[in-house]
């Protein structure tokens, strides 16, 4: 087989994600075969209440390689009790979402795959108050010591030191060497994923960079982080104020624009581009992307529902 497949979990099962699944496979064929891990009896249920029609081939999750069809939907049925297409997201699915992530994580250890797609999960049910979010779930389970979350844009990138954080704790978690790690992971994935050494701008914490009080963590920490980084060769500048750097003159001179908190530069993100987006977590032993949004229950069932950034996502790992 000349291409490795795309592994998919969708995630939480009463969420958008088999709609703008279903849209993603109707307008573009990609040459990755795709792996689906997922009830069938789930499958099955949405795609009539959708109002869609595909093929699917049952694969072995002892054998994925023996029966992979390339225009088909190579699915991997896990059970799962579902009573209707859609029903409110509970603490219900956990044990199964939890069931097809270890299937994955399975197939990408024994060398099936080096790529992983899930959908999105409920961080009130699923993690549980344990994971900030299925970037450090997926870090834990496959056993990486670092990772860091990059919200892709071709024209404009952006990443957060910490990530599904209470503002209130934001503070005592950014250090020099997270700041340091997680920079030069994202330098390490442009020159080896995307062929080229990005420019990376960080941001302060402070508004202006500014601070009342005796200790400023921009001169601090995050300015001696940056001299760090320079020394290394990155190419990184700032800290720069958070509330001028995404101005048009100003972004157009960086690839990515790393921030201290989510929605610092996620907010800014989404404005510019909206679903024109993927979220990828980088320093796993694999590849792995998400669209970049929630399970959206209130569009269930709907068929409205966005699927651009899913097709970024399936584009990417479908290119690399």
């Amino acid at each position: 087989m000349n291409y490795k497949p795309i592994i998919i979990v969708p995630g939480e099962p009463n969420s958008i994600f088999f709609e703008i699944f279903f849209k993603t496979i109707k307008i573009k064929k990609f040459k990755n075969p795709i792996i689906l891990i997922c009830s069938k009896k789930l499958l099955m249920m949405q795609m009539k209440k959708l109002k869609f029609n595909f093929k699917f081939n049952l694969v072995n999750k002892n054998n994925p390689y023996l029966n992979l069809k390339k225009n088909y939907i190579n699915l991997i049925n896990v059970n799962y009790n579902a009573n209707k297409a859609f029903e409110k997201i509970t603490s219900r699915s956990s044990k199964y979402i939890e069931k097809c992530f270890l299937i994955a994580l399975d197939l990408i250890k024994i060398g099936v795959s080096n790529k992983l797609l899930n959908g999105p999960v409920s961080k009130k049910y699923f993690l549980k108050k344990k994971y900030l979010g299925i970037t450090e779930y997926l870090t834990k389970k496959s056993n990486s010591k670092n990772s860091v979350m990059l919200i892709y844009n071709k024209k404009l990138s952006v990443s957060p030191i910490t990530t599904h954080l209470p503002i209130k704790l934001v503070s005592k978690k950014v250090n020099k060497i997270e700041i340091i790690k997680k920079i030069q992971l994202i330098y390490k994935f442009y020159n080896k994923v995307l062929k080229f050494s990005p420019s990376i701008a960080v941001t302060g914490l402070n508004p202006h960079c500014e601070s009342i009080h005796n200790f400023n963590e921009d001169l601090r920490i995050i300015k001696p982080s940056i001299k760090a980084l320079k020394n290394k060769g990155i190419k990184v500048q700032g800290p720069f104020p958070a509330d001028t750097v995404f101005l048009k003159n100003n972004r157009k001179k960086f690839n990515v624009i790393v921030g201290m908190y989510h929605d610092q530069v996620l907010t800014p993100l989404k404005t510019l581009y909206e679903y024109d987006a993927i979220n990828l977590t980088l320093g796993l032993p694999f590849m792995r992307v998400s669209p970049d949004h929630g399970p959206n229950e209130k569009m269930l069932g709907k068929n409205q529902s966005n699927s651009l950034s899913l097709f970024k996502s399936l584009e990417f790992l479908d290119k690399h």
